[in-house]
């Protein structure tokens, strides 16, 4: 191909070229955002660009507000259950099938104490703990009030406990050793220590969400795992951070830390429980995931966490 004839296709390309976008490209959007109202809106979050950047964003800013709108269109009563289950595999992958049942692990608790210190046992598993506390060689009130002078110890250094529980957890606890001494042993979390993301209601005592404008929010009612993991005789020890209202680590009493490098966050928004959990502060800790926030904090904290299906 000679310099000439290029330069005629070229030339006829670039003609063409507008009327290709005109066909080719997204429909026209009213311009209801317009650059001024972006630069004040960058400007709130301390972000500044150039007129020109800002120009850029106009067409795409316009295209979301539609989209935003067509979904808020969309009815979705608030009873709808999310997701059943995630499933990470290729797409040539088959999801598991069948019915799984769980059965939980089954360890023999010595036959007399081999520990100086109760506190030797605080990183211990639910699975060594529980045979202990059946066999009566160590009881709830003892491990409630190891995990309680932890939690009041390490707690402020990680910022992980928005609100320690001390009177019910002593309360709970001696109930649960004069079950066991009568031999009314309800099961492997029969008097263990348990701190609860403070997304969990819990009636008489604060239920923050993590969030300043609700610090002092009490709720007129215990949610449902709260409420069986009392009847399964559990321990309640404190109320553990979370990101506010479920973002991240950050929330009004600061950023939750990982006990592994306290200059780190422990993410979030579960940042409490994974934190307490690996700092062996309780037993054990419920989280909540929508999308990440038990297994973030636990990636960030070397805990083993569980995001479970909804409704377990």
């Amino acid at each position: 191909m000679d310099r000439r004839t290029w330069l005629q296709l070229t030339a006829i390309l670039a003609a063409a070229r507008p009327a290709m976008a005109q066909q080719q490209g997204p429909p026209p959007v009213p311009q209801r955002v317009t650059p001024e109202q972006a630069a004040a809106a960058l400007k709130l979050l301390g972000l500044e660009f150039s007129e020109a950047d800002i120009a850029l964003m106009i067409p795409n800013l316009n295209r979301s507000l539609a989209g935003y709108e067509e979904l808020r269109q969309v009815p979705i009563p608030l009873d709808t259950e999310p997701a059943f289950s995630f499933h990470p595999g290729l797409p040539s992958a088959a999801a598991p099938s069948g019915k799984k049942i769980f059965k939980p692990s089954k360890l023999k608790a010595p036959s007399k104490p081999t520990w100086k210190s109760v506190e030797e046992l605080a990183f211990l598993p639910v699975t060594e703990l529980a045979p202990l506390v059946k066999k009566k060689l160590v009881s709830s009130t003892e491990l409630t009030k190891m995990y309680l002078e932890r939690l009041k110890k390490f707690g402020p250094r990680l910022t992980c406990v928005i609100s320690l529980t001390e009177g019910l957890a002593l309360q709970q606890a001696a109930q649960a050793d004069e079950e066991i001494r009568r031999g009314k042993y309800k099961g492997p979390l029969h008097g263990i220590p348990w701190g609860a993301k403070d997304l969990l209601a819990t009636k008489g005592i604060p239920t923050t969400w993590g969030a300043e404008p609700f610090r002092e929010q009490m709720i007129d009612r215990d949610a449902t795992v709260v409420e069986r993991l009392r009847s399964a005789g559990a321990v309640l020890v404190a109320k553990l951070s979370m990101g506010a209202l479920a973002q991240g680590g950050l929330w009004f009493g600061g950023m939750t830390k990982t006990p592994w490098n306290i200059e780190q966050t422990s993410s979030g928004s579960s940042a409490g429980s994974a934190s307490a959990t690996a700092a062996g502060l309780v037993g054990f800790s419920i989280g909540t995931e929508t999308l990440g926030s038990i297994v973030s904090p636990s990636v960030r904290c070397g805990t083993v966490g569980l995001r479970p299906t909804y409704g377990r």
